[in-house]
């Protein structure tokens, strides 16, 4: 929890507990956070599905020694319940395994995990199924309320297979140990579809990034120093780059986790060029590029500028178009690595809107659009790129704001609770990784299931 999250401290202590409990206030529990060396569950696992996902991923688990259940009806606590639905053809196939979750959920152990693993409503191969497109959106529906239903730090994710990928793919494993760990702590009510086949698998799993060179853009401080912190962790080298004005502590960021620091503006139409021949020079390759750098100019439209409008648009937009449009125009001919990692910071407001932040919001609706364009070319060489959007995270920006609104904001999730820079840091570091080349054209919300938007 964040230093001054008074509340979620008060309620977590013998006495707090029991005022809260008494009058009816929420009760946020601390999340459970990844640290290197962490098993993905400290308890049973119980497998819902006798499908070929379910058969699959009891066989991964059990193959890391993992203490996996494969009947509902046991008695007992389990950490995590994965529940493969692949086979589903009809909504009246849900009931059976429902009810199952329904039973076990009784003994899910508090910072608990539950993930669907579905079929892609999508599908072409399906589209004039109506049965079957039906059950694959019910699916979705019953995720995302699960999800607000969650109680005591536990969240609800999805998993979703396009066609002919099946669990055995790097991603879709990639993916099904992010959702089970402490680094989805703040993801709640969401879905990681797998495209396809490719990438990878780590040697070391606690490493999935090592010699990779990866740029962070705004690396400076709160996210962005997060994300800096979080891809050295998994064995990257960071080129972080900022303003000069960050220039001191930015030096002491990539001091601290062995990166390099780089005093540049990214609205400079050579940003790019001068990134390559950097990487060039100091390490003969780069390997992706997170576009974290932003500002916020906020203003109800009536009261806005073109000064705030267009400051705004060229650091959160126009710059990661030009850098990426650069990026890739030098994609597999040398420094540039042919399966480059580009991933971008949106938001929710970009995906729900927020007052006074419509240049802020159009900003980042279009990484959303941007991360979409990009996909199909990136795929071809064996490349990715992806989205997260925060919700409310923990910063010296929400630190400032006004108590009561802060604290609303903080409440405002299933969660119940803010996130920590970390949390966005660690769905990026999983955007990076080789096994997750099949994760590509996506946003991930890191929002605790914000209740603004989906």
């Amino acid at each position: 929890m964040s230093p001054t999250d008074s509340y979620t401290r008060f309620v977590n202590r013998p006495f707090g507990k029991q005022v809260a409990k008494t009058i009816g206030l929420p009760r946020p529990v601390p999340l459970r956070r990844h640290t290197p060396g962490d098993r993905l569950a400290s308890g049973p696992i119980l497998v819902i599905g006798d499908t070929e996902a379910g058969d699959t991923i009891a066989e991964q688990l059990w193959a890391e020694s993992y203490d996996v259940r494969r009947d509902p009806g046991l008695k007992q606590k389990f950490s995590a319940l994965i529940v493969a639905l692949d086979d589903t053809a009809h909504p009246r196939d849900l009931s059976e395994r429902v009810l199952q979750v329904s039973t076990a959920l009784r003994g899910l152990e508090p910072n608990g995990r539950v993930i669907t693993v579905f079929r892609e409503p999508q599908d072409p191969s399906v589209a004039t199924d109506a049965n079957i497109v039906a059950v694959r959106h019910g699916i979705e529906g019953f995720t995302r309320s699960l999800a607000k239903e969650m109680r005591f730090g536990a969240t609800t994710n999805g998993i979703i297979l396009s066609q002919e990928v099946t669990m055995a793919a790097p991603a879709a494993q990639a993916a099904l140990r992010f959702l089970l760990s402490g680094r989805s702590a703040y993801v709640a009510g969401q879905f990681i579809t797998i495209s396809s086949t490719a990438g990878s698998l780590p040697t070391d799993w606690d490493r999935p990034l090592a010699d990779k060179v990866i740029v962070v853009t705004g690396a400076a401080r709160g996210i962005g120093e997060a994300i800096s912190e979080t891809l050295a962790r998994d064995g990257a080298t960071v080129i972080g780059v900022d303003m000069p004005a960050a220039d001191e502590a930015l030096t002491t960021v990539m001091n601290r986790i062995g990166g390099i620091a780089v005093q540049l503006d990214i609205t400079n139409e050579n940003a790019a060029t001068e990134l390559i021949r950097l990487a060039g020079q100091r390490f003969g390759r780069l390997d992706g590029i997170v576009h974290n750098a932003g500002i916020t100019r906020d203003k109800l439209l009536a009261n806005m500028d073109a000064a705030r409008w267009d400051s705004l648009i060229a650091v959160n937009i126009t710059a990661p178009l030009r850098i990426n449009e650069q990026l890739l125009a030098e994609l597999g001919q040398g420094v540039v690595a042919e399966n480059f990692r580009i991933t971008s910071l949106a938001s929710t407001s970009g995906i729900a809107g927020n007052r006074g932040q419509t240049n802020y919001a159009a900003a980042k609706a279009g990484i959303i659009g941007m991360t979409q364009a990009f996909a199909d070319q990136l795929a071809q060489t064996g490349g990715s790129i992806n989205a997260v959007a925060p919700g409310f995270i923990e910063t010296a920006m929400t630190d400032a704001m006004p108590t009561a609104t802060r604290e609303v904001a903080r409440r405002m999730n299933s969660l119940q609770q803010g996130g920590r820079p970390v949390d966005v840091a660690e769905a990026i570091a999983l955007f990076h990784a080789d096994a997750a080349a099949g994760i590509n054209g996506t946003t991930l919300r890191v929002c605790g299931q914000s209740m603004v938007g989906k």
